[in-house]
């Protein structure tokens, strides 16, 4: 696996996730892994690794045109990008607004993935190139603040109305940034129905997974100030610190 074993990802356990995270690896030849064998979205493919399954696609495997595109694997027809397609769907009010879209979204260079791996964490095999984890709110609040535990960096949601796949798999991959979303807001994903509302996708990309998981060990989960006596903590923190 790579950069981490199977001892760094034990933390998770403690979380007793209801959907297992599902590792995502991009590679340029073909993983050994069993073949799909099914057409399907890519966010299906999301939901049937959830499910226990680990596989890789081939090309023609993929039902969504647009998330090849957002891959570098396809190049798209004229209606998706000048926005006709968009906005006959009723995501956006006109072609103008619709193609904005694609001025939004991350995409990897063309020609350096051919293929796309799943697993969910229990049959990972390899070092995921994105970590996407399900979690209740009071589980994404510990995860997110162990992204900034260490560093203080901002928590920071980025999604667009259509091609959520984009900001949970590309974005993280291409920019080595944490992310975050609820179930129910994208369009594909909701019109399909693949997944409850209300949970919470994080998506952690490769360069963050290491530190994330070691601060996930060594962090409060659940700080004093949560406590049934936080207010007391609270208090006595301000009197040491002569803020009352």
């Amino acid at each position: 696996m790579g950069g981490l074993s199977r001892s760094d990802f034990a933390v998770l356990e403690r979380f007793g996730f209801a959907t297992p995270p599902v590792g995502v690896k991009f590679t340029t030849g073909r993983p050994e892994l069993p073949r799909l064998g099914q057409r399907m979205t890519l966010c299906e493919m999301v939901r049937r690794a959830q499910e226990g399954n680990a596989f890789y696609p081939e090309p023609e495997d993929h039902t969504c045109d647009a998330a090849l595109y957002v891959m570098g694997m396809k190049e798209l027809a004229t209606p998706y990008i000048n926005g006709e397609y968009g906005a006959g769907l009723q995501v956006f009010g006109s072609a103008r607004a619709a193609r904005r879209l694609y001025q939004h979204i991350y995409r990897i260079e063309k020609g350096t993935v051919g293929y796309i791996a799943f697993a969910p964490l229990e049959k990972l095999t390899f070092d995921p190139d994105v970590l996407l984890i399900t979690a209740s709110t009071a589980q994404a609040e510990i995860i997110l603040r162990a992204s900034s535990y260490e560093t203080g960096d901002m928590w920071v949601s980025k999604y667009t109305p259509a091609l959520g796949c984009d900001w949970l798999i590309v974005y993280p991959f291409v920019t080595g940034q944490i992310n975050h979303t609820v179930t129910g807001l994208g369009f594909g994903m909701r019109r399909r129905r693949i997944f409850p509302e209300g949970q919470h996708f994080i998506a952690v990309p490769f360069d963050r997974l290491k530190g994330l998981l070691e601060t996930l060990t060594r962090m409060p989960w659940v700080p004093e100030a949560y406590r049934e006596n936080g207010m007391e903590y609270v208090r006595d923190l301000r009197r040491r610190l002569g803020l009352e």
